[in-house]
């Protein structure tokens, strides 16, 4: 189903990050970390929803959704290659160490969520069972984007802080090509047959997933930071999950309880996204942000 917005834009942008200190928010590590752990948890289920979408495209009969799919996979792949940028070139540069992170991720994606799911070759009618049910993963992941691009757009708080602009201008950019395209993994669901039934096993498998993954790695950026090493960081340690509420309290993070929260509207059977954000509100970003403007020029 196509819906009457505009025509998505892939932007391919680039970023800077030779002056971009690892305490991103001056005097807020925690939160620095936090947010950190974006750039390592992205990269690799952006590039499996591309792959994903691209096995799905010959079973679209809407040409308009095809012609969407098409560009949300082309603006997926570049935030992909945008935070992987930043793990490089950024993460790398502070002597941060990532692949124990990412090995996880790529794990995940490829063996348990990829075409032959824990070695097993599926044909016919299961393999498209199969296909569907990861369309509506990325269906759900979306929603939770989607949340957290509005929250990013919105975030003031980093600002008055002098948070770095060039880690902001990833962030929102990222957070506001999420609004923009927060219909089509949803629609393409539709299209393929998801139900609503299924929505309930799909938000359940995803969330805790989402979460415990978030917290998981932010743990182990904080892990090489000498101010925590007392505190031993640890996605199973209460510490951990203190510190994210006290943090949101304070208006540095999102709130897990916000987030959960937020996550309900994907339970109603009339759950539209394009009410889940404005697709103004992030244009009139992409139309002021840096590198969506030197992308464009």
């Amino acid at each position: 189903m196509s819906r009457f917005l505009p025509p998505l834009v892939p932007r391919k942008v680039a970023f800077d990050w030779s002056d971009t200190p690892l305490e991103w928010i001056p005097g807020q590590p925690f939160a620095s970390h936090f947010i950190n752990e974006i750039n390592l948890l992205l990269p690799a289920g952006e590039f499996w929803f591309c792959r994903v979408f691209n096995q799905a495209l010959p079973l679209i009969t809407d040409d308009a959704l095809r012609s969407e799919v098409k560009a949300f996979m082309r603006q997926e792949s570049m935030h992909a290659r945008a935070h992987a940028g930043a793990t490089e070139s950024y993460l790398h540069a502070h002597g941060i160490e990532t692949e124990s992170n990412t090995r996880l991720e790529d794990q995940l994606f490829e063996k348990l969520l990829g075409d032959q799911p824990m070695g097993f070759t599926l044909k016919g009618r299961p393999a498209r069972q199969w296909l569907v049910f990861r369309v509506g993963i990325i269906a759900a992941i979306e929603h939770m984007t989607c949340v957290l691009g509005n929250y990013i757009i919105r975030n003031r708080q980093w600002d008055e802080a002098g948070a770095d602009p060039t880690l902001l201008d990833l962030l929102r950019w990222h957070g506001a090509e999420e609004v923009e395209h927060r219909c089509v993994a949803f629609d393409l669901y539709r299209h393929l047959g998801g139900g609503y039934p299924s929505r309930y096993y799909l938000a359940s498998i995803v969330m805790p997933i989402i979460f415990g993954l978030w917290v998981h790695g932010a743990a182990h950026l904080m892990k090489q930071d000498p101010r925590f090493a007392d505190k031993k960081p640890s996605v199973f340690r209460p510490w951990m999950w203190g510190q994210w509420f006290k943090h949101a309290r304070d208006g540095w993070l999102p709130s897990p309880l916000w987030l959960i929260t937020k996550e309900l509207s994907f339970f109603d059977p009339w759950y539209n996204p394009e009410n889940e954000g404005s697709t103004e509100e992030a244009l009139a970003y992409l139309n002021r942000s840096p590198a969506a403007l030197a992308a464009a020029a």
